[in-house]
């Protein structure tokens, strides 16, 4: 059985989390099934997260997570597919299927250790301005991949945190959001100092950049992993654009020029690779095909549903990236591409992830490999 930690902090026992760009050993995915969060009773959201676990599965191992009620339905659709010899299905209750915000952060050590962060979940906002409700069964997703995995884990009472609010280089740096992070439904009892100590202390890092804006302040409350990320120390990617028309105009803006003034743990000025937002937003479409159901926040036909290019999966040797049918589609791939010359990057049509709150960056998380 693993171990569950509470006494000490992995910068106090010598653990890191290694940067998305270090090498992996597999990723971790839930599959969709909520028919009042997912439109079309979740069928065209199961086939986008099988494209997405499909196009992983070139380069790396999946371990696809399914509810009970589901394990027969998603065995069925990975067998389906000629190549799914590197996509194994674990029966798993679940809640909802954003395994970056409910599973474990993953943490090495020098000695080729393996150990996790188990932060407490609360549904992107608790009692407050939460998704849905219960989410017991979320919260027990890192405990679960942890079991399965052998691997102990650091368990943060009382302080919220959820995977896509953080990025960062390995090397000491964190990136986050201010309206993420000092949101009154995560940890309204800690100041932002007390805030950045924890990072500090359960991800050995020795730097916390905070980016002011994130662009989906509704239901994330402004994650980070849809503004920037660290492609490899000292680089960080941003969107970008000039278009004043643009809804996110102000805070694209705001956050490249701002990083662009920043220096990491290790002292480098930051360089910035601009990452082109879709032209046009995306909408919601069919919502009346939603479910209605208490406790869950209802969905609006025409809701801008945040389709961000900078929600992409760095794996191994590869990248993976949303595409939206947008005519900057092309331009994206390109701007990857040059960020990544070293890694073959993979288009992936994620509109129906998009619709349901996240991305491909959302719906993953990397387990290193040691």
């Amino acid at each position: 059985m693993a171990k569950r930690i509470t006494h000490t902090s992995p910068k106090q026992d010598g653990f890191r989390m290694p940067g998305e760009f270090e090498e992996q050993k597999q990723i971790w995915m839930l599959w969709p099934w909520r028919n009042d969060n997912w439109r079309l009773g979740a069928k065209p959201a199961q086939k986008a997260f099988l494209d997405v676990a499909r196009a992983i599965s070139e380069f790396e191992p999946v371990s696809l997570c399914v509810p009970p009620h589901q394990y027969e339905n998603a065995l069925a659709r990975v067998a389906a597919v000629n190549d799914y010899e590197n996509i194994r299905v674990i029966e798993m209750t679940n809640d909802d299927s954003w395994i970056r915000d409910s599973g474990p952060t993953f943490l090495v050590n020098d000695r080729g250790d393996l150990r996790a962060v188990d932060w407490d979940f609360n549904a992107w906002g608790g009692l407050v301005d939460g998704l849905y409700f219960p989410w017991d069964q979320d919260s027990l997703v890192a405990r679960k991949v942890c079991e399965l995995e052998g691997v102990d884990s650091y368990k943060t009472e009382g302080f919220v945190l959820e995977g896509g609010s953080i990025h960062v280089d390995g090397e000491g740096t964190v990136l986050v959001t201010e309206m993420c992070l000092l949101h009154p439904s995560r940890n309204p009892q800690l100041s932002k100092q007390e805030i950045e100590d924890k990072l500090k202390a359960y991800l050995n890092a020795d730097k916390v950049i905070w980016v002011k804006d994130g662009i989906d302040p509704y239901e994330t409350n402004g994650h980070i992993d849809d503004v920037a990320c660290f492609i490899r120390p000292g680089e960080v990617a941003c969107i970008y654009t000039e278009d004043e028309n643009h809804p996110f105009y102000r805070e694209a803006q705001a956050a490249y020029h701002f990083l662009s003034e920043q220096s990491d743990a290790k002292g480098r000025r930051l360089k910035v690779h601009k990452l082109c937002l879709t032209e046009k937003p995306c909408y919601l479409k069919a919502a009346d095909s939603i479910d209605y159901a208490e406790g869950t926040i209802p969905r609006q036909e025409g809701e801008v549903a945040i389709a961000s290019y900078l929600n992409f999966l760095i794996v191994n040797g590869g990248i993976i990236l949303p595409q939206y049918g947008d005519v900057n589609d092309k331009m994206a791939l390109e701007q990857v591409k040059a960020m990544f010359p070293e890694r073959r990057v993979v288009g992936v049509e994620t509109t129906e992830i998009a619709y349901g709150g996240g991305n491909i960056h959302c719906i993953t998380q990397q387990e290193p490999k040691v």
